[in-house]
């Protein structure tokens, strides 16, 4: 299975606007920045260990690294709480958890 980073996108954005609705204004530029760059981030995952070149624990570490970025993005918007952000980053990652974790045929997320 090969990941798309476009589809992964857009499904993370609709997941984040599903949880932010209200902020939605807001916060649309930075959570459309940050699920693409997760996006990115879960492609190349695959691709990396499909080449070899990484196991589940790095793997998990990048995923971790990108997380953390998306989460300090996040933060920098006015009226945002950790738990505001903590909700939004669960819900793109739940909605793509299953072809993730099949594409790489791991329990990454």
């Amino acid at each position: 299975m090969n990941l798309e980073v476009t589809q992964l996108a857009e499904n993370m954005i609709m997941s984040m606007h599903d949880v932010l609705s209200e902020q939605w204004p807001q916060v649309r530029e930075y959570a459309e920045a940050e699920a693409r760059k997760l996006a990115e981030t879960l492609t190349m995952l695959e691709r990396l260990k499909e080449l070899e070149k990484i196991d589940n624990e790095v793997a998990g570490i990048h995923l971790d690294i990108q997380k953390n970025a998306c989460r300090t993005a996040l933060l920098a918007v006015d009226g945002l709480t950790i738990v505001a952000v903590e909700a939004t980053l669960n819900a793109a990652l739940d909605i793509v958890k299953a072809p993730v974790n099949c594409a790489l045929e791991s329990e990454l997320i």
